[in-house]
């Protein structure tokens, strides 16, 4: 296994950074168990059809909890390794002991943000699971992780798709928002939001303009897990995505009303898919791969 551990730009203080520290780390590990086992069909539909071969070198860029770096390492072998990289280091808290758990000793977890910059030529694939939609400045981003690629290196990397094709996230937030004000300019956010990818046109100029080449699109379409009862459906759309901004950013007025709020979102919740494990809703994805061009 290579020993090396890339070179990452100390973490600055930005203000994106420590909102996602202050303000969404808390709240998504209250909800691990969702954000994880919930998406998970996603995973399940994409990681085994990665180009990933045994001792491949990995960066996982927002690599969260390291549910996504523990696949790639049992991919990679020992003769491989992966690196996992998150902005969170309460996330990366919860990926090491879940490596630890797993035995996956050819991972390593560091906290940095991937658009502050990397080691050049470091990896032979790099990934990412509904990260690089938050980038401050996604060609930016996309950039430096093309940069960290070795020439030749692939890497894929997962987007949510159209606001209309995820009612998972939608359909609370237009319920909230029946009820509350939207988020106005000034709002605190997590960046760009999950939809800032959605568009294919768009996003593949991004990822031309940051360097890469054959870069394509395959959609995904899959259940997700948004509770496992009504009560936790609600507290969790509350707590996080499009739903919780808005009610976040209500403030007094959200909680004045928060009886009207769950009262509309459990008449939502009760038309949906339900099954033993809890609640589930249509979602849909974007898989994207591309190559980091060699030098002519």
């Amino acid at each position: 296994m290579n020993a090396h551990t890339p070179n990452i730009a100390a973490l600055e203080a930005s203000p994106l950074v420590e909102f996602w520290n202050e303000i969404l780390a808390p709240k998504f590990i209250r909800y691990r168990h969702i954000l994880v086992d919930g998406l998970s069909r996603h995973s399940a539909e994409t990681l085994p059809a990665l180009d990933v071969r045994h001792g491949d070198r990995i960066l996982d860029v927002g690599c969260g909890f390291g549910d996504t770096a523990v696949a790639l390492a049992k991919r990679v072998a020992l003769s491989g390794d992966v690196v996992g990289i998150d902005c969170c280091q309460a996330f990366l808290d919860y990926a090491e002991a879940h490596a630890a758990y797993s035995r996956s000793g050819n991972i390593r977890f560091v906290s940095g943000d991937v658009e502050a910059g990397l080691d050049e030529g470091q990896f032979d694939f790099v990934f990412a699971r509904f990260g690089t939609m938050f980038f401050a400045n996604p060609v930016g981003g996309l950039r430096a992780m093309r940069n960290a690629m070795k020439p030749g290196g692939r890497m894929a990397h997962i987007v949510w798709r159209q606001r209309t094709d995820n009612p998972w996230l939608i359909a609370a937030c237009d319920v909230v928002q029946s009820i509350l004000p939207k988020p106005g300019e000034d709002a605190r956010t997590c960046g760009p939001g999950p939809f800032s990818m959605a568009d294919e046109e768009t996003t593949r100029a991004q990822m031309k303009s940051a360097g890469f080449t054959d870069v394509a699109f395959q959609r995904i379409d899959a259940k997700v897990m948004v509770g496992r009862t009504i009560e936790e459906a609600i507290a969790f759309q509350l707590a996080i995505g499009p739903a919780g901004e808005t009610f976040r950013e209500a403030g007094a007025l959200g909680e004045e009303r928060r009886a009207d709020v769950e009262a509309a979102l459990t008449e939502l919740f009760r038309t949906v898919e339900t099954n033993a494990e809890g609640l589930w809703m249509d979602s849909s994805s974007w898989l994207i791969t591309a190559r980091n061009p060699v030098a002519d």
